[in-house]
This record gives C-alpha cells, structure tokens and sequence, in this order.
C-alpha cells in the first residue's frame, strides 16, 4: 500500500472517527445545555435537511474543483463548526439557538464530505495502484473498527472531560483529516476531461443520470431499502424490546456486533473480493442479511439477536463492498459527484422514514409486529435485487459516458 491509498484511508478513519465521537458527546451536551430531550431531536432535525440539501449543491462543485480540495474544504467547515461551541461557550455561553446554528453550518461539511470522498475513489486507485475492490474492502473494514471504538472512546472522553472540552478532540479529528488528505497529489483528485471540450455543470445531469440508469437506480433503491430497515430496528423496535426485557444495556451492544460483521464481511472482500464471480459474492451476501434480519425479527432473546446482528454486518460488509466497486466503474466521471451526492441526500432522509413507519407499527402492534413488517420490507427489496436484469451482470465494464443536459 502506497502513501496515497494509506493517506486516502487514514483521513477517512479520522473523519468518521470525528463523526463518531461527535455524535456520542453532541446529544449529551444539548441535554445538558437545555434539559430539554426535544431540543435535543430539534437539533438533528435541524441538521438533517440542509445535510441533505447540501449534498445535493457540493455535488456540483465536486464535480467543477478538484476533489481532493473539495474533500479538505469540507473537512474545515466540519472542525470549525465543532470548534466554534467551546469558543461561543466560553464568551457568551451556550444556547439551543447556537447549537442549531452550527449543526446547520456542519451539515454543509458532512454530506459534502463523505460525497467529494466517494468521487475521489476513481483517481485514489489509479494513483495508488491498488485495485477498488481491496480499497473498498478495507475501508469498510476500518469503518467497522471506528463503529467499535468510536462510541467508547466518546464515552470516555466525556467521562474524563466536560462535554465542551471534548469537542475540541472531535474538532482537532476533522482537521487531522483535512491534514492527511493534503498528502493525496491534486493529480487523483482531479476531473478529466470530457469529450467534446468543457460542458455546463449543472445539478439535473445527477438526476437525469441516475433515473435514466436502471443499474444507478436500482442500487441507491437497495441502499434506501437496507437504511429504512436498519433505522426501524436500531431507533424503535429493539429500544423497546431490550426495555421490555429489561436489558437496556444490550442496545448498546447491537452497534458493536453490527460492527463486528461488517469487519469481517469487509475484510474478507478486502483479501478475496477480486477472485470469483461477483455475481456470487453479491448473492452471498444479500442471503446473509436476509438470514440476519429475519432471526432478528423473531425477537427470541437478547443474545439471539446480538447474533443476528453480526449476521446483517457481515451481508452488509460482503456485498457492500461491492456497491461500492460497482459505482466507482458505472457512475460516468463527469458527473460523479452530482450522481453520489443526490445518493448520498437521499440515504441523509431515508433513516427518518425507518423510524417513522416503525414508530406507527410498535405504538399500534407491539415491538413484534414492527420487527416482523421491517424483516418484511428487506426481505422484497433483496428479492427484487436478487432477481432484477440491472443486477444480473456484475462483472467489470468501463463507466459510460454521461448525457449531459445543456
């Protein structure tokens, strides 16, 4: 592994790392700023639509300045608006209205951020000589480990500090991050030319692109499908089931066996994921979730469906790791970053529908019921990416040219 994929992946770790402390301390500060437990879900709201709304704009200037710089750039507004809380607490003192404020200036570093990141990808493999499918693997690997150790070493942190204080590490991770991916030479971050001399760069190319392509659509519909169903489980059903079981304590543990199974699912592609048929790890992997999401259904014991869990990880490591080769060698290059950024906006809204529809199923039926539909809805979007033409043929093609509009 050379410096360039070793820099590509150390600033991931460090972004999500960020990101993973952050979202351990900020709930605990807002509710400790404000007492209040709906100030503290008016500020996730808060941030989720300009999240999604800026994922959408940053597509179009990922895809007009080079990647690399968009990636550093975003990284900065993540750490400034972190670093900005301990500042306003220690002139004029914290309030809801400046913690929403800055959760909407940090949504413009978010999902602009995880989108110049995934439009990189492309120039990192060439860069650095390693193939997409090991580069992918590994980084879902090293997602699982933050998913590990990231919430712990949160708590932690706020256990040995105040929470303002803490703040500051999450800050100092995001410019860590900015740091490292500097090391990344603007030649893999830069846009190549596209035939037929410059083009307009416009948002509805993303669009256009997307819902013309029925392998672009029915991916980012398998990846809505997966979060739905995992924000149903993780935010209602099984907060209430391991309540009811008076085991609270093992709700924490589901985020840590979800993390073990993406560790091993992803580094298993990371070593083998450029042998075989794809078609088959894709197959193999979307029958393992929905194993895992079926036994989680049935709700038959706490550690039942910790297993369960490691089960969906696992699935999820396997053929998400494919996704993601996938997009780098079909979504067109001169409109990658339109393409993940529209993906990424959607997939910023689609947990609140998880959690809605969950909500309205275990305040009528029971944490049960709620499980059993969830496992349901999985179990049809699997079926239908299992058996759709835009699945079938996996194997490696070059990335159409886009039909750019204007």
């Amino acid at each position: 592994m050379n410096r360039v994929s070793s820099a590509y992946l150390a600033s991931y770790v460090l972004s999500l790392l960020g990101n993973s402390i952050a979202g351990v301390v900020l709930p605990l500060l807002v509710l400790q700023t404000t007492g209040s437990v709906l100030a503290t879900g008016a500020v996730a709201v808060a941030s989720a639509l300009p999240a999604a709304a800026a994922g959408l704009v940053m597509g179009v200037v990922v895809d007009r300045i080079n990647r690399r710089t968009a990636s550093v750039l975003t990284d900065v507004v993540s750490a400034l608006s972190i670093a900005a809380l301990p500042l306003v607490d220690a002139t004029v003192g914290l309030a809801l209205g400046w913690f929403v404020l800055f959760a909407v200036i940090g949504s413009f570093g978010d999902v602009p951020g995880l989108t110049a990141r995934e439009a990189m990808i492309p120039g990192i493999t060439r860069a650095g000589r390693m193939g997409a499918e090991r580069l992918l693997g590994l980084r879902e690997a090293l997602g699982a480990i933050v998913m590990l150790i990231g919430p712990a070493l949160g708590a932690v942190l706020i256990a040995t500090f105040d929470g303002v204080t803490v703040l500051w590490f999450t800050a100092a991770t995001s410019t860590a991050a900015a740091a490292v991916t500097m090391l990344i030479p603007r030649s893999a971050g830069a846009i190549p030319a596209v035939a037929g001399g410059p083009q307009r760069v416009v948002l509805r190319d993303g669009w256009h692109t997307l819902v013309r392509s029925p392998f672009l659509l029915t991916t980012t519909l398998l990846s809505v499908g997966l979060v739905v169903v995992l924000a149903g489980f993780q935010a209602l059903v099984l907060p209430v089931y391991f309540t009811l079981q008076e085991r609270p304590e093992m709700l924490g543990l589901v985020l840590s066996a979800l993390a073990v199974g993406l560790l091993i699912g992803g580094g298993t592609y990371a070593a083998a994921g450029g042998r075989g048929r794809r078609r088959s790890w894709f197959l193999t992997g979307m029958l393992i979730t929905i194993a895992g999401f079926g036994a989680m259904a049935a709700l038959a014991g706490p550690w039942l469906v910790l297993g369960a869990a490691v089960l969906v990880g696992l699935g999820n490591g396997l053929f998400g790791s494919l996704m993601g080769v996938l997009m780098v060698e079909r979504i067109p290059e001169a409109v990658r970053g339109r393409v993940t950024g529209l993906q990424n906006s959607i997939l910023t809204l689609a947990p609140a529908l998880g959690m809605g529809g969950a909500a309205l199923l275990v305040e009528g039926s029971g944490p049960r019921t709620g499980a059993v539909v969830l496992a349901v809805v999985w179990l049809v979007t699997a079926v239908f990416a299992i058996g759709v033409r835009a699945l079938r043929d996996l194997e490696p093609r070059p990335a159409p040219d886009a039909e750019l509009v204007g």
